[in-house]
């Protein structure tokens, strides 16, 4: 395995299981690769703190009255590379309980079977294998005429370690990364503006769900410009300074720091894969079949570096369809209709299956129900009220399509939803299933009752 975020030591624990010998190559000082490091457990570390904040400044209209609160950014932080560690030290732990061996150092692929492993000190390492997993994630993309400094104009991954938080930030870029440290720092006080290329956030996201996020960022003081192209960054002694273009018309913001968000690239750098001989995209990605394999015998790629959704989830999964495959164990291709698209702001954003539009686009008869969380004594409850749960169904059939919901714990309410696209549910059976009372989940059945026209809440 190169690389041990979450595909890659998913893959070597699965592949431990199943009687392979496995070696994990990784050139961090510590296991987990973006995700744990750089990524999904840090960012979501300081979204709850985020959310802590704002709960804590609402606190008065539960009767509980807090004086002085103020943020300790530097402990926050702190908090946050502790979960890190912890997290990291877990994946080290499994390596040992699973006899597999931690190989520190680059990775090259000299060829089919044979893979050189650099260390830091400049010894080199050949490892005769039988397979190899490409599992090197990716790296956040740049822009051209965007020079990245670390101070002023930043990317995730530098966002993460900063020790003060920003008196203001310009966000570019408004997928799932971009909105997330937008409402981080919206939360921690910052003045956020986030500009986004397209005509709406998070674009891949149902319209319905886009328009109602944009529209619960306005109202946390969060401004948006959607359909905006930034065509100059400059820094200032004071930060950075932009100019975009809207509907014609040119303007200049400016905000003590710049966060370029606009995607990440597959990282393939001084992996040796395209003189090995593993075909390539014209994008950059690894070219792999249904069970993760190259064109050349032996090597296999998941993740970042292959043209699917660029989420740990996805890797995880992929990781276990190839290695299941080379040990010639029962498994089957994945049906990536049930990929979870996940985005953990405020408010959070879940999605799965194909959007309205999509599903029209398809040519599906399509029906769809809609609940809101105003409606649910739960979400009253929370005081988290924003957005709804909306279910795209066929009619003749009425099988669900797609599940997308905005609103509270959208992320856990998805699970469901996965189930209901994998065993290719219909909304009767959705609507007659019992949901505990009072839950947020409820809403997930009203939804279903609302395809019939009939939700009880409502």
């Amino acid at each position: 395995m190169i690389g041990s975020g979450p595909g890659g030591y998913v893959g070597a624990i699965r592949a431990a299981q199943l009687g392979l010998s496995v070696a994990i190559v990784e050139k961090d000082d510590r296991l987990g690769g973006t995700c744990l490091l750089r990524g999904c457990i840090p960012t979501k570390a300081l979204l709850h703190s985020a959310e802590l904040v704002d709960e804590i400044r609402h606190a008065a209209e539960h009767g509980i009255r807090i004086e002085g609160v103020s943020i300790d950014f530097p402990q926050v932080m702190k908090r946050k590379e502790k979960m890190v560690d912890k997290s990291a030290a877990g994946v080290g732990y499994l390596m040992k309980k699973n006899k597999i061996e931690v190989v520190k150092g680059t990775g090259r692929i000299e060829g089919a079977g044979r893979v050189a492993v650099a260390a830091a000190g400049g010894a080199v390492t050949t490892i005769e294998t039988r397979f190899i997993l490409i599992a090197t994630g990716s790296v956040p993309r740049g822009l051209p005429g965007v020079q990245v400094d670390g101070r002023r104009i930043v990317t995730s991954d530098e966002l993460l370690e900063i020790r003060e938080i920003p008196k203001s930030l310009i966000v570019l870029g408004a997928g799932a990364v971009g909105v997330e440290f937008a409402s981080v720092f919206r939360s921690m006080g910052s003045e956020v503006t986030v500009v986004e290329l397209l005509p709406r956030f998070l674009p891949i996201e149902d319209e319905e769900v886009s328009k109602e996020f944009e529209k619960v960022f306005r109202k946390r003081g969060i401004t948006c410009l959607a359909d905006t192209r930034m065509t100059k960054v400059e820094t200032t002694d004071a930060g950075a300074r932009c100019q975009v273009q809207r509907k014609g018309e040119t303007s200049t913001i400016e905000a003590a720091m710049l966060l370029v968000a606009v995607g990440r690239a597959p990282y393939l750098e001084g992996l040796g894969a395209k003189e090995a001989g593993v075909a390539i995209s014209e994008r950059g990605f690894v070219e792999v079949n249904e069970w993760m394999q190259t064109n050349v015998s032996g090597i296999y790629a998941i993740g970042d570096v292959i043209p699917t959704a660029q989420l740990a989830h996805v890797a995880s999964a992929e990781a276990i369809v190839a290695v299941e495959h080379m040990a010639q164990a029962p498994t089957r291709p994945i049906n990536y209709r049930t990929t979870p698209s996940c985005t953990y702001s405020d408010p959070e954003v879940a999605s799965v299956g194909l959007t309205e539009a999509a599903a029209r686009e398809a040519g599906y008869d399509v029906a769809v129900g809609k609940f809101p969380f105003s409606a649910s004594g739960k979400a009253r409850i929370l005081d988290a009220s924003d957005g709804f749960v909306k279910i795209v169904s066929e009619k003749r059939y009425e099988e669900v399509l797609g599940v997308h919901i905005i609103g509270p714990r959208a992320t856990e309410l998805i699970a469901e939803a996965g189930l209901m696209i994998q065993t290719e549910c219909t909304v009767e059976e959705v609507a007659r299933l019992m949901h505990a009372h009072p839950t947020l989940s409820e809403s997930v059945m009203e939804a279903a009752h609302g395809i019939h026209g009939s939700p009880i809440h409502l």
